[in-house]
């Protein structure tokens, strides 16, 4: 099966859905009944819209979802995909497309984004990723009124050099459209893989993003060049930290652009490839007692099946290591993502106590699980985060954790 292709699935033409299918707030698990969200929720994942803050935005993106630009019927499939709980997608004119058919698919985004113009949609925020900076305005005069739908652009290969044009092309759109319109870079290059010139590839990175700040909404990491780059590729149960090559590019871009002192930037995850396992070598990741608490052993089963014990065990060191949402081919893959973003309650109630206005001298306290040691200074960075991250997601009840979450956000 080909990489960025939806799952075969009845569509529903968007005449026939009418505008009630189509919202013009998002909200992550707003594709669930609000008293089942009342039932999981602490803290309910806040709304939002294209138009919201980009320091919000760039939080909410989630599971983004990729699709290759020329699929026929794009425009249904959106709908679809945001009737399923999908809050941000890309349309790839890139790599998941051949050469030749990149002009048939620049026709066809305009085709498509027209019929959801046509159809008064709200769709989630969309983004093309496009192969050269001249792409960027054309496309944005093409779209003409519909580009009202347009979120941004996805720029592959970027580097200071390659990127700085793609930026300057996206300043122009947004001067000649009067919309604003996000960057959101792919780091993947082989000059940011190789030792000998990752430190300066990494500074003209960002000297590239921090010029254009403002606009930059996240950095996307391009896992799978990296590994072509030494001819890899993860099997299904590992993850990308277990490719060490791969695991210390990430570190180090973490490190030099990912700060939580107000220089970094949002950093996603990286893509995972997989839809379902034939055989596989060693045991399955995902422990059973969670499941067997909640009557939830079929969800289990069908995860593993799925590859979905690799997925999420790298969802939680994608978490652990400072990355926030995750590029995403398979649709699949999208509420595993969103459930393991929302915030839990005991680190709900850390980050309210490491943040208290009575705190800001510091200070040293036990949480109120009484289970760790709170230090007011160096957690309040963490806090601060996760607190954004509960505006997005949400918050768990104290009895609810991620099999749960899973378990309700699976379309019936």
């Amino acid at each position: 099966m080909d990489p960025y292709v939806l799952l075969p699935a009845t569509l529903y033409p968007i005449h026939k859905l009418g505008l009630r299918a189509l919202r013009s707030h998002m909200r992550h698990f707003g594709h669930i009944a609000p008293e089942v969200r009342q039932r999981l929720f602490h803290q309910e994942p806040c709304a939002f819209t294209a138009d919201s803050p980009a320091r919000l935005l760039s939080a909410a993106l989630g599971a983004t979802l990729y699709s290759p630009a020329t699929r026929p019927r794009l425009a249904d499939d959106i709908v679809k995909q945001t009737g399923n709980g999908v809050v941000s997608m890309v349309l790839c004119l890139e790599d998941s497309i051949d050469d030749a058919d990149v002009v048939a698919g620049e026709e066809n985004l305009v085709r498509q984004f027209a019929a959801l113009d046509r159809a008064g949609a709200e769709p989630p925020l969309l983004f093309i990723r496009v192969r050269a900076p001249e792409q960027i305005p054309d496309l944005v005069r093409r779209l003409g009124a519909s580009a009202r739908l347009l979120s941004g652009f996805v720029m592959p290969k970027f580097t200071e050099e390659r990127g700085l044009p793609f930026l300057e092309a996206l300043a122009t759109a947004e001067a000649e459209s009067g919309r604003r319109l996000f960057a959101m870079p792919v780091l993947e290059s082989p000059e940011l893989l190789y030792r000998e010139s990752r430190v300066d590839t990494l500074e003209g990175i960002a000297r590239a993003v921090d010029k254009f700040r403002d606009r930059v909404l996240a950095l996307r990491l391009g896992v799978t060049d990296f590994c072509s780059s030494y001819g890899l590729r993860r099997a299904p149960d590992m993850t990308a930290y277990d490719v060490q090559v791969v695991a210390s590019v990430i570190a180090d871009v973490v490190n030099m652009l990912g700060r939580a002192d107000g220089t970094g930037f949002t950093v996603t995850g990286p893509v995972w490839e997989y839809f379902r396992v034939p055989e596989r070598m060693f045991k399955p990741q995902l422990r059973q007692s969670p499941f067997l608490e909640v009557q939830a052993v079929e969800l289990r089963e069908k995860l593993i099946e799925h590859a979905m014990d690799g997925l999420l065990r790298e969802i939680s060191l994608d978490q652990a290591n400072g990355l926030l949402g995750k590029t995403c081919i398979h649709p699949s893959h999208v509420l595993p993502v969103h459930a393991l973003s929302v915030v839990s309650h005991e680190e709900f109630s850390d980050a309210q106590d490491i943040l208290r206005p009575e705190r800001g001298g510091g200070g040293v306290l036990r949480s109120a699980y009484t289970n760790k040691m709170n230090e007011v200074k160096p957690h309040r960075a963490w806090a601060e985060r996760t607190l954004l991250r509960a505006e997005v997601f949400g918050v768990a009840r104290e009895d609810v954790g991620f099999v749960e979450l899973l378990a309700a956000g699976i379309p019936g």
